[in-house]
């Protein structure tokens, strides 16, 4: 079994933190009234896409029911149609909408994790939490030894991301930077990270996020990528 294919099967076997194993096996046992006919994932979602992969999207955790049901990263809720069609548009995503598992979505140069692996209640982790998956986006990085450009997805994710790749020995910088959004961070000669709001319907039906301040971040990865 190669390296990220065994990481991602013992991310799925994890019960580590009993809050969220117990949320996450209830929202599978009672669903939602839309989707009372599918059968749940609720597991913990491991990272999915290209192992040779140059760009790395880090998230925040899956949603309930989205990834937590159908057992993919950003697949099958709105956040997901954002990311999606973002990564098609700029050559990532063989296709535009993610609706499950097994729709035939591939990614080309592109892998797709998060900072948490199971849908928390009310979409809120505890830092111990937070620190049981740390494990899981450290030995990530190890394994995915191409990656050039990493776009974390919202602030929390930023910051995780960064206290990460301290925790690996990759960054050059002093001072730790700042979220804030389309923000360029140079980690060393050869990785960069980039920043962008959570594509959540808290921020894109408010009209903090809109699909061309979005967009702007994958263009600005494809166009550094394109350059090495």
């Amino acid at each position: 079994m190669d390296p990220i294919t065994s990481l991602n099967a013992s991310i799925a076997a994890c019960r580590k933190c009993p809050r969220l194993v117990e949320w996450r096996e209830q929202v599978a046992r009672e669903k939602v009234k839309r989707f009372s006919d599918q059968t749940y994932w609720g597991k913990p979602v491991p990272g999915f896409g290209d192992p040779k992969a140059r760009l790395l999207i880090v998230g925040l955790a899956p949603a309930a029911h989205g990834a937590n049901r159908t057992g993919r990263m950003f697949t099958g809720d709105r956040s997901g149609e954002w990311l999606y069609r973002a990564l098609h548009k700029f050559g990532f995503s063989n296709v535009e909408n993610s609706l499950s598992a097994d729709d035939g979505l591939t990614l080309t140069d592109c892998y797709i994790t998060a900072v948490a692996r199971c849908a928390p209640p009310q979409n809120k982790l505890l830092a111990e939490e937070i620190a049981n998956c740390r494990p899981y986006l450290l030995e990530e990085l190890s394994i995915l030894s191409e990656i050039r450009i990493v776009i974390a997805l919202g602030k929390l994710a930023f910051d995780r991301t960064i206290g990460a790749l301290k925790e690996t020995g990759k960054v050059h910088f002093r001072k730790t930077p700042r979220f804030a959004h389309g923000g360029v961070v140079k980690v060393n000669d050869r990785l960069t990270l980039l920043a962008s709001y959570h594509p959540s319907q808290q921020n894109t039906f408010t009209g903090r996020l809109t699909r061309p301040m979005f967009e702007s971040v994958f263009k600005a990865a494809k166009l550094r990528l394109h350059r090495r």
